[in-house]
């Protein structure tokens, strides 16, 4: 993977912090990279199922609550109704 330099500042604090949880041979830069690498996948799925539910809401909006499938699916996987 390509890198490009950038000048973060981060508060004393969470530096210090950082500096201490890092393992032995594992550079700064290579913690933070990985903390931002899961925090945009964590971004990515938090708006995927924010579509989700904005579809949901949609189609709820179309056609009303749909009935729960529960029963129909535990009919058909004790063979009532199957048309084998």
């Amino acid at each position: 993977m390509e890198r490009e330099a950038l000048t973060i500042r981060f508060p004393a604090d969470l530096l210090v912090k950082a500096k201490k949880i890092k393992e032995g041979s594992e550079s700064l830069n290579d913690l933070v990279v990985e903390a931002l690498e899961r925090e945009v996948s964590r971004r990515r799925r938090w708006a995927a199922h924010q579509r989700i539910i904005d579809r949901s809401e949609i189609v709820k909006a179309k056609t009303g609550i749909q009935p729960a499938s529960t029963d129909l699916i535990r009919s058909l996987r004790e063979d009532e109704g199957r048309r084998d």
